[in-house]
């Protein structure tokens, strides 16, 4: 059985467990149930991130220090922090950990999604009216659309607050890659916009659960 047809076959099992209490949307809870269950699985990925934030903004201050020390050789700057950065074990990118795992687990719902392939009946069932195998130019007026708009602006929310509180956290005279990495939280905006309803409502999702989840570690 491929990954395609297993995954199909697990959210149809879902859908067909919360029938009782979602009806129609039944399908729609079982992939935000699937989600939720995906980041539960990589939330010790999560926890290593913070750590890894947390070691970088405790080394603020000898960067600081690097960078006035290494002004004028922007490349000796850069072998200097990356010295420092891999003895402290505080990689720039450790906050990617989270995002680069669920991957191919995104992947594998769009295609499913996508192309029919897997998906059985999935493909039938709806959110307020709107196709969970449809995208959101073909469904902007009336119900459907608002299920759009409202995913638009759960997305856009999330992302605002994760942009704002990652720039608040980007250490200074960090490499280039760290200080655009914030930027990243709109991308997800970006794709819900081309993805079927399903793959949009996975996204949706995992971000707000990143967004709680990172508040909570953070505390």
């Amino acid at each position: 059985m491929s990954l395609f047809s297993s995954l199909g076959s697990l959210l149809t099992t879902m859908a067909d467990g919360l029938d009782p209490l979602f009806g129609a949307s039944a399908a729609a809870a079982a992939i935000v149930l699937f989600t939720l269950c995906v980041r539960a699985a990589l939330h010790p990925l999560a926890r290593a991130a913070v750590r890894g934030e947390k070691a970088r903004a405790a080394l603020a201050p000898k960067i600081t220090e690097l960078g006035r020390k290494h002004r004028d050789d922007p490349e000796r700057m850069r072998r200097a922090m990356a010295e420092l950065q891999t003895k402290e074990g505080a990689s720039p990118l450790a906050g990617c950990l989270p995002t680069l795992a669920q991957l191919p687990v995104f992947f594998v719902m769009y295609h499913v999604f996508s192309t029919g392939s897997g998906a059985g009946d999935l493909l039938d069932h709806t959110v307020a009216g709107a196709p969970l195998g449809a995208h959101w130019g073909g469904v902007l007026s009336g119900g459907p659309g608002l299920v759009y708009l409202g995913l638009f602006a759960l997305i856009a929310a999330v992302a605002t607050w994760t942009y704002l509180r990652a720039r608040k956290a980007t250490v200074p005279g960090a490499p280039g890659v760290a200080r655009a990495l914030p930027l990243l939280s709109f991308g997800t905006l970006v794709t819900a916009a081309v993805v079927p309803l399903a793959a949009a409502l996975y996204l949706a999702t995992s971000a707000t659960w990143t967004a709680v989840e990172r508040a909570l570690l953070h505390r």
